[in-house]
């Protein structure tokens, strides 16, 4: 039962439903936004289609990179970082200069769900491209089964959280829906470089790496990494009781940065324009 409907039979409505109902709004408006369903659908599929040049080129000076596997990593990231990030950046922005978000505070969604009933949209189209790619991807390049599925869910939650939480700071910063394709461009640029998108941590001269590895969103997208292939390029591959050794620092040092992008989001978040 929807949150309106509840309302008109005044019964109470629950934590679901009102994310449900703010889900299925939030998903009209953007399949009305065609600007903004270009950059989650078809934006993503043209980088991809360059990335591969990319690695080739690097594989040349690197022998041992295995192209395959990097470049259905590196684009199950960037169509994370475009159709979550960017277009939920741009969607609490929206939202926020059409009263919507501060018109939903008076009624009985918390601050939370809001927040999160925004977000539903986004996160059901990446996880959707996401799967594609890595089930195609991984069928299509006869990639080995993941090693430890566990800890790519793990890595996954941690991006998805990660990523919200960056794109409702980033919207303290941005003013316009417009503008948001300028406010966003530095978190863009450390996820796809600094985070092994690109340009694989491996490749980097080791001082790079290591400091790349600290990047609010390069722990979370390594442990995807170790969970399939059992190695985050640093040593050889393990199996599944390994990839957990292999992955603490990259746990311990993602949820250090979650915490801290969601005390900056719940910090600076604002409800409504700048008058």
């Amino acid at each position: 039962m929807t949150t309106a409907a509840n309302a008109a039979t005044g019964a109470p409505s629950t934590t679901a439903g009102r994310l449900l109902s703010l889900g299925r709004a939030e998903a009209t408006l953007l399949l009305r936004n065609r600007t903004a369903l270009f950059t989650a659908v078809v934006l993503p599929v043209v980088l991809i289609s360059s990335l591969r040049g990319i690695l080739k080129k690097q594989a040349e000076n690197n022998p041992g990179l295995d192209v395959d596997s990097m470049l259905v990593y590196g684009s199950v990231g960037m169509v994370l970082a475009f159709v979550v990030y960017y277009n939920l950046t741009a969607a609490y922005v929206g939202r926020r200069g059409e009263l919507v978000l501060k018109r939903l505070r008076t009624g009985e969604a918390r601050d939370i769900e809001i927040m999160l009933g925004t977000a539903v949209p986004s996160l059901v189209l990446g996880l959707l491209m996401a799967a594609l790619i890595g089930v195609g991807g991984g069928l299509g390049l006869h990639l080995t089964v993941p090693v430890n599925p566990l800890l790519m869910l793990v890595g996954l939650a941690l991006i998805l959280g990660t990523m919200i939480a960056l794109a409702a700071l980033s919207s303290a910063f941005t003013k316009t829906v417009e503008s948001a394709g300028i406010t966003t461009l530095p978190v863009m640029l450390v996820m796809q470089f600094g985070s092994g998108l690109f340009v694989p941590l491996e490749v980097m001269p080791s001082q790079l790496a290591d400091a790349c590895r600290l990047l609010p969103t390069t722990p979370a997208f390594q442990l995807i990494r170790v969970g399939w292939f059992g190695t985050d390029g640093s040593a050889a591959a393990t199996g599944f009781a390994g990839s957990w050794g292999t992955a603490a620092p990259h746990l311990v040092t993602g949820t250090v940065w979650l915490g801290l992008a969601v005390w900056g989001a719940v910090r600076y978040f604002r409800w409504e324009p700048r008058r």
